[in-house]
């Protein structure tokens, strides 16, 4: 057993895993109690049990194919209701309902975002298309103009210049990840950040209670506060059954005096700037915003807090004025996350509406490709339009067992037309599309139901600006050191198949 294991079941992690396994037991245990003692009362209840289930899943707002999962799931007696009531339907409790309907009146917006969009209804109207799409799907986002984008196409890069940056902060400094672990880079971050906690810069922090799970001691928020830093866990891991563990802030923002802000695949931990070696080469990407559009990722970042803590009485203490600079094209940075904060599908409608729109290529990289029927239609339709659609996924994975099923989903997207490749230097951890030279998308959103569905995601959309040449190149780049896959270059097994078709059907649900 490694260390990390042993440290993960030894600690509140563990403890906490242990007391919801006892949980479980102990409702099965009365479930099979009353069996014995009251056969028919028992029989009559779990017939009721499923009844109001099925009922429950049928009368839900969600996607078909999660629908038809959850039923399949529901007509296992006893387990498959009690499965759903974990982790199938997310209830708001009175105090999350508060928080949700004051979000809307604290937030804050700028004044020329809808006069930037509806010029562009005039010149492109396809492109105020989707801008108009993603602006009523996301409350929080804004178009900007006047503001600079820098595209990092590896994390070694990217970490030395905000290391740079937040050595110039002055005000405030927001960060908020899924995964921070000790070692180089964090650890040259932190040196940072207590200092400008030293110089009266506030700093607050948010990370994922399970995304660090393995990486962080479990009173690592201590050890933070005592560096001046407040810091807290997103979703904190308690002793307790909930679907509330599904949705997790996969997130990656960092928020300099709300001037500066980047986002992108990487997190903070050492395999993302290469400084230790995990799946081969770590292929990742990252962008820097500077100017006005860092205001959207000021919000976004305010508002997970407050899901989260329930503080911050007055916004507009942080809506500074930015200095805007001399990019052109506009930038609409945007969340994405499960419902009720998030009604409708955010990352995957501006992924399907850019692929519907492209009209002479769309390259995609993403870790993992497990995705729905609608999105999986668009892609090939788009290729049988004549659309060059490239899809870049690792040949080294970090889980075996979605490689399995990412791989299962190529055949019928290159019936299509579709080109698969697989970066072969090692695991290609970086979530980026490009259309037409036009538009492009960087941000933390991944191709599969997790992304999509069930976490809190960010990304920004780039139309026409400087960066998109760059994130070009990088594809360039990345095409040229992986192998093309072809429709007879994988060639699973019969136990692979049935291990593919088995998780996909319950790929919802995960």
């Amino acid at each position: 057993m490694g260390i990390r294991k042993f440290r993960l079941l030894m600690s509140k992690y563990g403890f906490s895993i242990a007391i919801i396994l006892i949980e479980l037991f102990l409702v099965f245990g009365i479930i099979l109690y009353m069996s014995q003692i009251a056969p028919i009362i028992w029989v009559t209840l779990v017939f009721l049990i499923s009844v109001a289930t099925v009922i429950a899943i049928v009368n839900r707002s969600m996607s078909p194919e999660s629908k038809v999962t959850w039923l399949i799931v529901t007509f296992v007696p006893v387990f498959g209701p009690l499965l759903y009531l974990m982790f199938g339907e997310r209830r708001l409790s009175k105090k999350e309902l508060k928080q949700l309907q004051e979000l809307n009146s604290i937030a804050f917006h700028e004044n020329n975002g809808r006069q930037l969009h509806l010029q562009l209804q005039k010149t492109d109207k396809s492109a105020y298309g989707i801008i108009n799409a993603l602006l009523h799907m996301d409350s929080n986002a804004e178009v900007y103009d006047h503001t600079d984008s820098q595209f990092f196409a590896n994390g070694e890069e990217m970490w030395q210049q905000m290391l740079e940056d937040l050595k110039r902060a002055e005000k405030f400094i927001f960060l908020e990840y899924y995964i921070v672990d000790e070692g180089l880079m964090w650890d040259s971050i932190l040196e940072v950040l207590e200092e400008k906690a030293a110089q009266g810069v506030e700093v607050k922090m948010l990370y994922d209670d399970i995304g660090c799970m393995v990486t962080l001691p479990g009173d690592y928020t201590v050890h933070l506060r005592s560096k001046g830093i407040d810091a807290h866990k997103f979703n904190k891991v308690i002793p307790r059954m909930t679907v509330a563990y599904n949705n997790r802030d996969h997130r990656k923002i960092l928020v300099i005096d709300g001037q500066i802000s980047y986002t992108g695949g990487i997190n903070l931990a050492d395999e993302y700037i290469n400084h230790i070696e995990r799946f081969g080469h770590w292929k990742d990407s990252g962008i820097r915003i500077d100017g006005p559009a860092t205001q959207a990722f000021t919000r976004l970042f305010l508002m997970n807090w407050y899901i989260n803590r329930g503080e911050i009485s007055d916004f507009d203490q942080y809506h500074l004025e930015n200095q805007t600079r001399s990019g052109s094209g506009l930038c609409i940075p945007y969340g994405s996350g499960p419902k009720p904060i998030y009604q409708m599908k955010v990352g995957k409608n501006v992924y399907q509406n850019l692929i519907n729109q492209a009209e002479d290529f769309v390259y995609i990289t993403t870790p993992y490709l497990i995705i729905d029927y609608d999105l999986t239609e668009d892609i090939k339709n788009a290729a049988m339009r004549g659309v060059d659609v490239r899809i870049v996924t690792p040949f080294v994975p970090d889980k075996k067992i979605i490689q399995l099923i990412t791989r299962g989903a190529y055949p019928d997207l290159l019936s299509a037309g579709v080109r698969i490749f697989e970066y072969t230097p090692g695991f290609i951890h970086s979530k980026q599309m490009i259309v037409d030279d036009r538009f492009a998308a960087v941000g933390t959103i991944n191709l599969d139901y997790r992304s999509l569905v069930h976490h809190y995601e960010n990304a920004v959309l780039l139309y026409k600006t400087e960066s998109i040449a760059d994130i070009r190149q990088d594809f360039e780049d990345i095409f040229e050191v992986s192998q093309e896959i072809f429709s007879d270059t994988i060639n699973p097994t019969w136990y692979q198949m049935i291990i593919k078709e088995v998780t996909q059907l319950f790929a919802p649900m995960l």
